[in-house]
């Protein structure tokens, strides 16, 4: 029974991708439908960003990891590649974690 959900799912997945591409070209939706989209997916990752970065629920989740989001956020809105963004976030908060800083 798992093996037949893992192919349904690449399948599917499989599916999604190939679809945007070859479809592209036939659909056009509203100019209005499509910025509503785009900032449909602006709000999701960043709703994404802030349920996996803050610790919510935990009795002290300390500064060190929201620290290293916000370093990487202004990296981002600076528009610094997404390589820097994710290597100065971590390294902020491992830096901060090795000088004890939870």
């Amino acid at each position: 029974m798992p093996t037949a959900g893992i192919i349904a799912l690449a399948v599917g997945t499989f599916a999604f991708r190939w679809a945007g591409p070859a479809l592209r070209s036939r659909i056009r939706f509203p100019e209005r439908a499509e910025r509503l989209l785009e900032i449909g997916a602006v709000v999701l990752l960043a709703a994404l960003v802030v349920v996996t970065t803050l610790p919510f629920g935990t009795a002290h989740p300390g500064v060190a990891l929201p620290a290293g989001v916000v370093v990487g956020g202004v990296l981002a809105w600076r528009r610094a590649p997404l390589l820097v963004v994710i290597v100065a976030a971590a390294g902020c908060t491992a830096v901060l974690r090795l000088f004890g800083v939870a």
